[in-house]
């Protein structure tokens, strides 16, 4: 990883981004990451530690010695002290390559950025190359799919955004028998935590199923890598854009919301997601709750990278085709209805309008389930 910078949308040089995937902890991201930290050391390369968690591990521990570490910022919480990453000293030592572990992590109440993401996305945009690493369980847009697999809502999530502005994303593979077996000798949890974790999360079934999500997920960036720089060279590129239509029913929004995310990061594109607010979902007729969870919606499109937009029209296909109109969108992902809606949708004139206007600007529709 050479530390040449490109510039981003906003002028500001920005480094490189490497983010090493794993289907589980215990994988082996922090051991070679530290690895690749000693191969570049011994190129010359200015390179500091900024944050790295060994969780006890000895040989992950063992690899730190000899590596340039920056001392993190303790902070004082609830009586506690705790050790945080401090991005001012990194962006005070300026190196060429920083170290950054656990990407998901969720900074202390009252530091600058909520998430440690927001952290290495301030140390990239001052022209620093960043190595970091990630459970595939933390990825935005599949936290659905993780949850069916596990049982366990995952609550420190990283938007699909980091995964797209990453230059390298490498996965850390085992199969489910040498993960297992790492578990038993001791080398991911102590020993009291062992036969907890083999009760729940590492049975072989399920780490089957991460697994190869998390393969599904780097072959997935290889390709728009491919599709991006080398296919696309000397012809012309098509721009998806994609526009996602939700309403305040807050569990399909959510998973619209979420779906689109994954296609339009699949197809590295710009998107936006559409609030149509008629008369009946105005603010004094919808509960409060309502109006919360579409708050959150809103917050969470904008962090997968979304631009939110939100109109008052009792005509919600004429509002959806300004939109088409308007940002030169592709594709439009709604919602799939319940039966009674569908009846009511195919006999109205309004359905119908849309379809025609999109078929006549060739743009797809995609009907969630």
């Amino acid at each position: 990883m050479t530390s040449t910078h490109h510039t981003g949308q906003s002028g500001i040089p920005e480094g490189k981004l490497k983010i090493y995937i794993g289907m589980s902890a215990g994988v082996g991201k922090t051991y070679r990451m530290l690895q690749e930290a000693h191969n570049l050391l011994r190129n010359d390369v200015n390179l500091k530690v900024a944050y790295v968690e060994t969780h006890g591990r000895r040989e992950t521990q063992a690899l730190i010695e000899g590596l340039p570490v920056i001392p993190r910022r303790t902070v004082f919480y609830k009586g506690k002290q705790l050790e945080e990453l401090d991005v001012q000293a990194v962006l005070l030592l300026h190196p060429d390559i920083v170290i950054v572990d656990e990407l998901a992590h969720t900074n202390i109440p009252g530091s600058k950025n909520e998430k440690r993401w927001q952290d290495v996305l301030e140390i990239l945009e001052a022209g620093i190359d960043v190595i970091s690493a990630i459970n595939i369980q933390h990825i935005e847009s599949i936290n659905g799919e993780v949850r069916q697999i596990t049982g366990v809502e995952v609550q420190e999530r990283v938007p699909d955004r980091m995964l797209q502005i990453a230059n390298e994303v490498v996965n850390i593979d085992l199969t489910a028998d040498e993960l297992i077996s790492r578990l038993k000798e001791g080398k991911i949890y102590d020993s009291s935590k062992i036969h907890q974790a083999m009760q729940h999360f590492f049975q072989p079934d399920k780490i089957l199923q991460l697994r190869e999500l998390a393969l599904k997920e780097v072959a997935g960036q290889v390709e728009r890598k491919v599709d991006y720089e080398v296919t696309a060279k000397g012809k012309p590129w098509r721009h998806e854009r994609f526009l996602a239509c939700i309403s305040s029913n807050h569990d399909i929004a959510q998973h619209i919301i979420r779906k689109a995310a994954r296609l339009a990061s699949y197809y590295n594109s710009k998107w936006y997601v559409l609030y149509v607010q008629t008369q009946r979902e105005s603010a004094d007729r919808i509960p409060l709750a309502a109006q919360r969870h579409l708050i959150n919606n809103f917050k969470n499109a904008t962090q997968l990278g979304a631009e939110v937009v939100r109109k008052k029209e009792e005509n919600i296909a004429r509002a959806i085709m300004e939109m088409v109109e308007e940002q030169g969108i592709t594709t439009v992902c709604i919602g799939k209805p319940h039966l009674k809606l569908w009846q009511i949708i195919l006999k109205t004139s309004v359905f119908n309008q849309l379809l025609r206007a999109l078929s006549k600007n060739e743009v797809d529709l995609v009907i969630l389930s």
